[in-house]
């Protein structure tokens, strides 16, 4: 083959992959338009209907904070805080069951993680059995897990930490697995040629090298759970949320304001802490100063 034809061969083939390539993109893009267009239809999105109910949010958002003076500042900020004793008790139990809920779900669903991972197991049907049990757990939301457990166990602090933990643990199993699906196989094929078993080859060929992902999943996953903590004491999981529905239920506008405030903050401190942390576990502490 001539160099001539070599190009024009050449040639040829990149103008049938760039013609491959825009009809695989048309067509994406078509299936996207069909899918928002029927979206929008099927959610009855209303553009005008959104603008009218736009200043109606603005109204519940300003009665969340009453009249706050210059010149009564202190005074002001006191009354509207009226109930900070009990409100911060009900965040500690609520920061208590978020923290022992990410925990275990985080230790069970890490365990999982290695057996829902392809490249870690030779039977299919473990890996497959693992994935569903991995996908009910995370599907199901965690306020319909509160639910079931407050029937079994009553009102309390009990269900919300297991619904939470049930929610995790298929969450950071899914998201674990798939951060173990894109590790080096070589550490484990060194670890396996000297001997290694399998728990071996995750400790030492997996571990070292995911330990930062997880880190990242577990730190953000606090932050998921002390919101759903909040959320599971609608139903009757106690903590901050139970302070915040009835707050809600009664119409004391100022005092779901002053709650969700003291919240916000709490989410806002967790990420500043695990934004530290995480900076220093991979040596990189000056990107937090």
């Amino acid at each position: 083959m001539t160099a001539s034809e070599a190009a024009a061969r050449f040639e040829r083939q990149y103008a049938d992959h760039r013609r491959a390539r825009i009809a695989a993109s048309t067509l994406f893009w078509v299936a996207f338009a069909i899918c928002f267009a029927v979206s929008v239809v099927v959610s009855k999105f209303d553009v005008v209907a959104l603008l009218q109910g736009l200043p109606r949010t603005g109204d519940f958002i300003v009665k969340m904070v009453p009249p706050i003076g210059w010149s009564s500042f202190g005074a002001d900020i006191a009354e509207w805080y009226w109930g900070i004793g009990k409100w911060l008790t009900s965040l500690l139990n609520t920061l208590l069951m978020a923290y022992l809920a990410t925990v275990l779900g985080t230790a069970i669903g890490g365990a999982l993680s290695f057996l829902a991972a392809r490249n870690l197991v030779k039977s299919y049907a473990v890996y497959w059995t693992t994935r569903r049990v991995l996908e009910i757990a995370r599907t199901v939301p965690d306020i319909v897990w509160a639910l079931l457990f407050v029937l079994a166990f009553g009102i309390g602090p009990l269900p919300g930490v297991l619904a939470i933990t049930v929610h995790t643990l298929g969450a950071q199993g899914k998201l674990f697995a798939e951060v173990n699906e894109n590790v080096s196989m070589l550490p484990i094929e060194g670890v396996r040629a000297s001997g290694g078993n399998w728990l071996q080859e995750m400790r030492f060929g997996v571990l070292p090298q995911a330990l930062p992902n997880y880190m990242s999943y577990t730190f953000w996953r606090i932050e998921l759970n002390v919101r759903s903590a909040t959320i599971v004491g609608f139903v009757g999981a106690g903590g901050i949320g139970h302070d915040l529905f009835t707050s809600i239920q009664l119409l004391y506008f100022a005092d779901a304001g002053a709650i969700l405030l003291i919240v916000v903050a709490t989410i806002m401190a967790i990420d500043m802490l695990s934004e530290r942390y995480r900076h220093r576990l991979i040596g990189k502490e000056h990107l937090s100063q």
